[in-house]
């Protein structure tokens, strides 16, 4: 079988800022639905362009307690989340159940873990995976029978949607899948606030792996490491890398139980569709299922009362003109 399994906030966040300028909201009370039209959108256009035989998507329920546990700062330089997506994020669950694709979610684990969890258990079986997410630490999980499907860069959305195997993944951090945890162990993850070594960027970094082999290799050519100016932060950083590695490695011996499939309820969704007021969104999806398409919601109408005639004075003022 063929999964698609996406990564739900990293998906949101770019359907809400796709949509923003748009500004998109329901008329009756200006609840917001910018980030659903740019959701539902994304969901149906991947499973029609990937044809997968289930759908999960996953979503952060509250922290990740064990990076926490190891880190407190655990992305503590985030921006708090737009009250927009705060308030759409329910609806877009229920949305996402009623398109048939299976919502998973569990409190204190980070949907990244149980998307590597998820990954483990169903290649093991011999089921093919898709993950669909722009995050860098999924290059980890790719290989033999996994991909990656990554959306276009924000500075050149022309790329389009980019499908990184083991061989893309090497070309585009230098380093094969393996080795990927190494490499951010060192680097360090801005996004999540993980510092990496001062001064090593991702050259450095694949050129002490290539040399040594792995993060534990690095670690123990203290003596001979070029440049030799990292030496001795090497020395005395060690154990915090060493931290760094169980941060960017995924947990995969979460529960991972799909159960039976869920089924697209068209029914359901144009309801829902109506109830949020989502009118273009609604008349495609319509059209899509060889439905009846709703007409153009009508505009209130402008009654504009009648102008009585007057005889004009023969010589009218100022006032009067104006």
């Amino acid at each position: 079988m063929r999964w698609m399994l996406v990564d739900g906030f990293n998906l949101v966040f770019r359907s809400h800022f796709a949509m923003e300028r748009s500004n998109l909201r329901r008329q009756t009370d200006q609840f917001p639905t910018g980030a659903l039209h740019g959701w539902m959108k994304s969901l149906l256009d991947l499973r029609e362009g990937e044809k997968p035989d289930r759908s999960i998507v996953f979503f952060d329920l509250g922290g990740s307690d064990r990076h926490l546990a190891a880190l407190p700062e655990y992305k503590a330089q985030r921006d708090d989340t737009p009250e927009d997506i705060v308030l759409q994020i329910p609806e877009i669950k229920r949305l996402t159940s009623l398109l048939g694709f299976q919502v998973m979610e569990q409190r204190g684990v980070e949907a990244d873990d149980l998307i590597a969890t998820a990954v483990r258990r169903l290649t093991a079986d011999g089921h093919e995976c898709i993950i669909v997410s722009a995050d860098k630490d999924f290059g980890q999980c790719v290989g033999g029978k996994v991909l990656q499907l990554a959306p276009p860069p924000t500075a050149n959305p022309a790329l389009g949607w980019r499908r990184l195997d083991a061989a893309a993944v090497t070309e585009k951090f230098g380093v094969p899948p393996e080795r990927i945890a190494d490499y951010l162990a060192l680097v360090g993850d801005a996004a999540d606030n993980i510092p990496g070594l001062r001064g090593v960027g991702p050259k450095t970094a694949v050129k002490w792996l290539t040399e040594h082999g792995d993060l534990e290799g690095v670690l123990s050519a203290t003596d001979t490491i070029e440049p030799e100016r990292f030496r001795e932060q090497i020395k005395t950083e060690a154990e915090r890398i060493r931290g760094n590695l169980k941060l960017v490695t995924f947990q995969t011996d979460f529960a991972f139980e799909p159960g039976l499939p869920v089924t697209e309820d068209i029914s359901a969704t144009e309801a829902f569709l109506m109830e949020m007021e989502m009118h273009s969104t609604l008349r495609r999806y319509q059209s899509k299922h060889g439905r009846a398409v709703a007409p153009e919601p009508a505009l209130p109408r402008l009654v504009v009362p009648p102008v009585k005639k007057s005889a004009p004075p023969a010589e009218p003022s100022q006032g009067e003109l104006f």
